[in-house]
């Protein structure tokens, strides 16, 4: 897959100066546009389009220093529709127009070319099942929250807290399967994982049940998922699973990342210092 990757990354620089489609760039790499996504943004930082973007707007800057093209002309090549919007786009990036750029020799930012290698460290395995799941609902309370890195998200420990007892224990009473018991369930919104970004986090549980109608429902249609294990320091090595699935387990497993909520189920010890968990991503098999 990292070798897929690059050949995506070397797509994109012999194409900065015209449209660059998602769809080639997932046929290059012999995936979904989704998980290509996905996998981009885990592995890199930014969304794939704010990558190319920032890749443009270099290029564009060592020719407007350059001298030898017309803004327009510049503008034009890197596929913007005027100067006007060439020179807002410029100035987001640059913190400076393309024009006073020219005239003052302005020190610009720059985003490098990315490649990716894989790092094999060998300090742990991935314990991973396969479990092929029929329709299911997922039924709780929901919030819109921000992403969190590390630490706990406060948002979401203030929505939780927020639920009073006895509509956990309405939302408990329902679970009927797997994963059993309250679960955190988080939609993402975006292509990107950057901090701060919003996503639909659901604490609930599974269920097959008709839900009352004071509770939130999030129906999830049948398909593949891969179920991971986890025990260790809460919250770390749940964040850190979270990123090792993207940058160790996918490019080296014959499955791509699909649409659909990322489940988890915690069990943590009694001081929350600690805890063991299951997380549900939702994948399909690849061809290759």
């Amino acid at each position: 897959m990292l070798e897929r990757l690059n050949q995506v990354m070397a797509y994109i620089e012999t194409h900065l100066d015209r449209r660059i489609e998602a769809a080639e760039l997932a046929r290059t790499a012999l995936t979904s546009e989704y998980h290509l996504r996905r996998m981009f943004s885990a592995l890199a930082g930014i969304p794939l389009s704010e990558y190319i973007r920032r890749r443009r707007l270099t290029v564009a800057g060592a020719e407007v220093l350059a001298g030898e093209r017309t803004l327009l002309e510049i503008a034009v090549r890197h596929g913007y529709g005027s100067a006007e919007a060439f020179a807002r786009a410029f100035r987001a990036m640059h913190g400076v127009g393309p024009g006073e750029a020219r005239r003052t020799g302005a020190a610009l930012h720059s985003q490098p070319r990315m490649s990716f290698r894989l790092v094999v460290e060998g300090s742990s395995t991935m314990k991973y099942r396969i479990v092929e799941k029929g329709e299911f609902r997922v039924v709780g309370r929901t919030a819109r929250v921000p992403l969190v890195h590390e630490g706990v998200n406060p948002h979401i420990a203030e929505m939780i807290r927020g639920i009073p007892p006895e509509t956990v224990r309405r939302i408990t009473e329902l679970s009927d399967q797997e994963p059993e018991g309250i679960v955190s369930a988080v939609v993402h919104l975006s292509d990107s994982r950057e901090e701060g970004v919003l996503l639909d986090y659901h604490h609930a549980v599974v269920t097959g049940a008709d839900a009352p109608e004071d509770l939130d429902v999030l129906t999830v249609p049948a398909g593949t998922w891969a179920v991971f294990e986890n025990t260790g320091p809460f919250p770390q090595a749940l964040q850190y699973l979270w990123r090792d699935i993207f940058t160790e387990w996918f490019p080296s497993n014959p499955y791509a990342s699909r649409p659909g909520p990322e489940i988890l189920r915690t069990r943590p010890t009694a001081d929350w210092s600690e805890s063991t968990s299951q997380l549900w991503i939702p994948v399909e098999r690849t061809t290759s």
